[in-house]
């Protein structure tokens, strides 16, 4: 399919009788990590709003059947919508109580297709006049210029996170509510947000420098600290938008353009958030390492004209003296997702033959790793995600910790 058959795969599924639940497919969804899980994962309060007939607990796993078009790739599977309610009837201490659609049809369907893994998914939910859906049709995104059409319309989607939309509806639940709102956690009220931040959206660094005060976890290693670190930016970030964004919204529009505009302004920022987060968390790391920026790295440097990678290890002046060993070089891109995105990195520090890949992808499939592996890409992963790759990949990961350690025994220029 052209990629005119998605702009009109979106607008015909977009309207008063659909609702849209969109993820990226983690090693968990597909196969790619080995894992028996039955299909993609949907919040099971989710599947009750749209299958209300399997919210019950009297019957034992209550359950209904779906079609299922996955439009992306011409499949059709008539699947199986079910409650796991075994908790309510055989074991009250630990049996199952979730919700899932099986019976995609395993390795076939682009869905579990390990080579889906990390691809940006719309599942749009057919509405019947009660709410409840009658059928779905899928779209799983094939390269990034999809993946870019569908979140230019919705916004970012980031690994782990999911998100529920309307695209009839102007205004939606879901446009600050998709996740469960936090408590006791780095959600702000808004009368705890600076004065400042309310008269002007904060900048990313001024987000990130909130979220190391909140979450200094000193006593974490990198990995870890990484992960809760940006959980709670990201946590500081909808809840600014919010305080500022919800009473804009609620007090309506006088046109639809004035609307449009405020939309786009919201999802841009959203955007521009998310390409930049993961890229400000790992420089704030790096310092806390005690790296020093400009001896130890250099952020954002120009490797060649036109071409700046992320970070250059042990510095920008490092690579630029052509009597410094390359084989002494490093270079490290930041990019949330890597499943098409890795590729950008190959023309970026030419004189360093193995580029570093920091990502949070939740698991790539050995044949998607072994061809990075052949272009000379290494994956960094902080470690808690390392299980949601294939067995046989994990012990090629670096963790951020390793990498770390590794780069700071690299000699700098002047002890050559």
């Amino acid at each position: 399919m052209a990629l005119a058959d998605l702009t009109d795969w979106i607008d015909g599924f977009s309207g008063p009788s659909f609702v849209w639940y969109v993820k990226r497919l983690s090693g968990n969804d597909t196969l790619a990590n080995g894992s028996h899980q039955a299909g993609p994962y949907i919040p099971r309060s989710f599947l009750f709003d749209i299958f209300p007939s399997i919210n019950r607990t009297d019957v034992k796993n209550p359950d209904l059947h779906l079609d299922v078009y996955i439009d992306s790739h011409a499949d059709h599977r008539r699947v199986r919508v079910i409650y796991y309610n075994n908790k309510f009837h055989e074991n009250p201490h630990g049996g199952r109580n979730e919700a899932r659609i099986t019976g995609f049809g395993g390795g076939s369907s682009a869905l579990l297709d390990p080579e889906s893994t990390g691809a940006l998914t719309v599942f749009a939910f057919v509405l019947d006049e009660n709410g409840a859906a009658t059928e779905c049709h899928v779209w799983v995104c094939r390269h990034e210029t999809e993946e870019d059409l569908v979140e230019d319309r919705i916004g970012p989607v980031e690994p782990s996170k999911w998100t529920i939309w309307s695209p009839d509806r102007l205004v939606q639940p879901s446009l600050f509510s998709s996740q469960p709102k936090p408590r006791a956690d780095c959600w702000l009220q808004p009368e705890e947000i600076p004065p400042a931040w309310l008269a002007r959206f904060p900048s990313g660094v001024e987000i990130i420098r909130k979220a190391v005060e909140l979450r200094a976890d000193t006593a974490l290693d990198p990995d870890h600290r990484l992960m809760r670190r940006r959980e709670c930016e990201f946590q500081l970030f909808r809840s600014v938008e919010e305080a500022i964004e919800l009473p804009i919204i609620k007090a309506g529009f006088t046109t639809v353009d004035d609307f449009i505009s405020r939309a786009q302004t919201i999802l841009q920022r959203r955007k521009s958030r998310s390409g930049r987060s993961l890229e400000l968390h790992a420089r704030e790391i790096f310092i806390e390492e005690r790296l020093c920026e400009d001896v130890d790295f250099s952020h954002g440097p120009e490797s060649e004209p036109g071409r700046r990678p992320d970070f250059l290890f042990p510095s920008q002046m490092a690579y630029r003296n052509v009597g410094y060993p390359s084989g002494n070089l490093r270079m490290l891109a930041v990019k949330t997702t890597c499943k098409d995105r890795w590729r950008q990195v190959l023309n970026e520090a030419d004189r360093i033959r193995v580029k570093h890949l920091l990502t949070l992808q939740e698991g790539v499939s050995e044949g998607q790793f072994r061809e990075m592996t052949d272009a000379g890409v290494k994956l960094v992963v902080p470690s808690p995600i390392v299980a949601s790759f294939p067995k046989s990949v994990q012990p090629h990961l670096q963790s951020v910790e390793s990498f770390i350690a590794d780069v700071r025994l690299l000699p700098k220029p002047d002890t050559e």
